[in-house]
């Protein structure tokens, strides 16, 4: 797998479901979500693509505990010395220790959500430890970059978007997505829809330049006013 640059220094790692990003930093880089079971290798190719040995990665960030995000994190953490970093209320989920809430779907939801599961392997996501459980507001270290960690509940309870202030750069995770034909949407398969439209209004709000989504493509350019422009079409919970 090659990495594709969307910016210097952060790179799109593009899976057959979802995304997963790295970002360089002055310490070695960071890895943003892990894609499914299996995606290691995948990774570790990238890594080496950009001249990197996978013990050069410091970081793993979760968005949330979904198997497409955190299939692969058991594997990756394993690297070397890599700190794991969640939002406390997902944290449970990822280590194996409590179930996530099922989402709530609407009807044109069943369908789709059925056609997802057939696509993924029936290999459950190993449980992994987190070693930062993060709360909304917290601060990471991303090798002399900023990242807040800024609490999106709504798909999951513990969805965690990260925001590169300096850099105006987002990871949402699933709290937002990009169709195929390029609008900007809410994400789907929510377990608390109302939440889930709060925390995409709250998103839009952020001075942004870039968009990196857990799925479609991300948004290199004005990724704020397309996001500020899409919330207009949101669902009325």
């Amino acid at each position: 797998m090659k990495a594709i640059e969307l910016l210097p220094d952060l790179y799109l790692l593009d899976f057959p479901v979802g995304h997963a990003y790295l970002l360089r930093g002055s310490d070695g880089l960071t890895l943003i979500d892990s894609g499914v079971p299996g995606s290691a290798p995948r990774i570790a190719a990238a890594i080496e693509d950009l001249g990197y040995h996978r013990r050069d990665l410091r970081r793993l960030l979760l968005t949330h505990h979904h198997e497409d995000h955190i299939g692969s994190a058991a594997a990756v953490a394993a690297w070397g010395d890599v700190t794991v970093y969640a939002h406390r209320a997902d944290a449970p989920v990822i280590r194996g220790e409590a179930a996530g809430l099922p989402p709530k779907l609407l009807d044109w939801e069943r369908p789709l959500l059925a056609q997802v599961r057939a696509g993924l392997a029936a290999v459950p996501a190993p449980p992994v430890g987190v070693d930062q459980e993060l709360t909304d507001g917290a601060v990471i270290d991303l090798g002399g970059v900023a990242a807040v960690a800024i609490a999106v509940a709504g798909h999951t309870p513990g969805s965690v978007a990260f925001y590169l202030p300096d850099l105006r750069v987002l990871f949402t995770g699933d709290t937002i997505a990009r169709s195929r034909d390029g609008r900007v949407i809410l994400g789907v398969f929510n377990v608390d829809p109302a939440q889930a439209v709060a925390s995409f209004k709250r998103q839009a709000g952020l001075d942004l330049e870039v968009a990196c989504f857990g799925h479609g493509e991300p948004l290199t350019a004005n990724a704020g006013a397309m996001l500020r422009a899409a919330v207009e079409h949101l669902p009325v919970p």
